[in-house]
This record gives structure tokens, C-alpha cells and sequence, in this order.
């Protein structure tokens, strides 16, 4: 007869796959991957084509982690966020690394500074699975300040290995979620134009809204200019329009003065 390793990853495996359907089945997600190789948190969300993320789970040694999980990122930070990106583009399913996926001056832009950096995060990579139309999952794993350690190199390559089963699984439990419309960053600029209209008398064109977002997403000017098939000149002149016209001299005051109106 052979020996029963003690939490071992397959064993809770197998309780996850038992788990599928219930209420329980986040939980032993979890614990069948932090068994797979070294995690310190989670978040797992729903995302959806016209209405804000969802929270399916959440579980951290560090509480800062998800400290305004509801206040800032919820209420509208998410659409900053590079994850909610790859919902935005429909990548294919499997694992993807927050490093890897972020934009070119993403560690720069005052998002990371005024949130992200905020949860203490050192690293974070996330399963994307698509259980319905429409609706695509994330569960996210973070390394954080509780190890202050990246994921390793055998770490991502154990996590890209199970990234089928973990899909899989995903799409399984939550494939009673739904949504409807379409999301585009057309509708997203103009609620932020209108709002800017009728809050403080702001008047932007489509362009300069757009060209507010990618720099609050992260995008440098050249990422921009190749974003939106323009020349890097032609987007220093829209930033110069934009904080004219908004009264601001600075990416924090963009920051401040945009980010209460991502949720209208």
C-alpha cells in the first residue's frame, strides 16, 4: 500500500474537482494552488461587458492587499487596471503575468502609485478563463510585502503547466454567469466627457478623452502614438490640450480629477 503524502497538491485537487458547483469551490481553488507552488494571496473577479467587476473570492495574509478593493478599484479604478485590458481584447485563455501584459510606463503612471502600490503587490499573475459570453474570470495570485519575494522561474513554469486545468475548472463552476452589450472604450470616453461637462464645465474632444485614458493607464507617448495610429507629436499636443483645458499641470491631478468620474 502506498504512503498518502500529506497536502499534497493532487489531493486537493481532487477536492476542488469535488467542489465544482458549490459555494465551497473558491476556497479549494485556492488551496489546490497555493499547494501547486508559492502564493500569498488571491483575487478572483468576474468581468463583464457594461457593468462593474464582480468578486468571487478573496483571500490575503497581508490586508492591504484588498484594504479598497471596494472603495477604489470596484468603483471604477478596474478600468485602468491591465487585466481588465485583457477582458477588454478577448486574449486566449491560460496564465498571464501582470509584468508581461502592463503597459510601457505602467510602473510610473499614478494609478500604480496611488493604488496598485498601495496593496503592496510585488508580483501577480492571473488564470483568464471565458465561462460565458460575454464574461471572463480572473484569478489572480500575488506575491506581496508578507514574502517580498517575485514568483520564481519554477513557480510560473508549475503555473503555466496546470493553466488548462485551472481553466477549465473556472469556466466550469462559473459558467452560469451572464452579460449583455458590448464594452468599448468609446462608450468609456464618453461618459468620462460628459461627466467632465456637466461636474466642472470641461469640455473634451473623443481624442483628448482618450488620449487621458491611456496616459492613466500607463501608456507612455510613443504607446499612445502606436495605440491610436498617430505620431508622437500629434499626442504631446492633445496632453498639452488636455491639461489646459482641465487646469492641471500634472499625471496626479489627472488622477484625482478623472478617477471619481470612472464611475458614473
Amino acid at each position: 500500500m502506498m504512503l498518502q503524502l500529506p497536502n499534497s497538491a493532487e489531493a486537493h485537487l481532487g477536492r476542488t474537482i469535488a467542489a465544482l458547483g458549490d459555494e465551497d469551490f473558491p476556497a479549494a481553488l485556492y488551496l489546490w494552488l497555493s499547494r501547486s507552488f508559492e502564493i500569498d494571496n488571491t483575487t478572483m473577479l468576474a468581468y463583464f461587458q457594461s457593468r462593474k467587476p464582480q468578486v468571487l473570492f478573496t483571500q490575503s495574509r497581508e490586508k492591504r492587499v484588498h484594504e479598497r478593493l471596494e472603495e477604489d478599484y470596484l468603483s471604477g479604478a478596474y478600468l485602468l487596471d491591465p487585466f481588465h485590458d485583457l477582458h477588454v481584447r478577448k486574449v486566449p485563455a491560460g496564465l498571464y503575468r501582470l509584468r508581461d501584459i502592463a503597459p510601457d510606463a505602467f510602473l510610473r503612471n499614478e494609478y500604480f502609485a496611488a493604488y496598485y502600490q498601495r496593496t503592496t503587490l510585488i508580483d501577480e499573475i492571473a488564470y483568464v478563463a471565458y465561462p460565458a459570453e460575454g464574461v471572463s474570470v480572473h484569478v489572480c495570485l500575488g506575491r506581496d510585502a508578507s514574502s517580498r519575494q517575485s514568483f520564481s522561474a519554477r513557480d510560473l513554469d508549475y503555473a503555466q503547466k496546470i493553466a488548462p486545468i485551472a481553466c477549465g475548472l473556472c469556466e466550469k463552476q462559473w459558467s452560469s454567469l451572464s452579460s449583455s452589450g458590448d464594452y468599448t472604450d468609446a462608450a468609456v470616453t464618453g461618459r468620462l466627457i460628459a461627466s467632465l461637462q456637466s461636474r466642472h464645465g470641461i469640455s473634451l474632444s473623443p481624442r483628448q478623452a482618450e488620449v487621458a485614458l491611456l496616459i492613466l493607464r500607463g501608456h507612455s507617448t510613443v504607446s499612445i502614438a502606436l495605440r491610436l495610429e498617430i505620431s508622437p507629436q500629434t499626442v504631446k499636443v492633445f496632453r498639452k490640450q488636455l491639461y489646459r483645458k482641465c487646469g492641471i499641470s500634472s499625471q496626479g491631478e489627472l488622477f484625482s480629477l478623472i478617477l471619481p468620474l470612472l464611475s458614473d
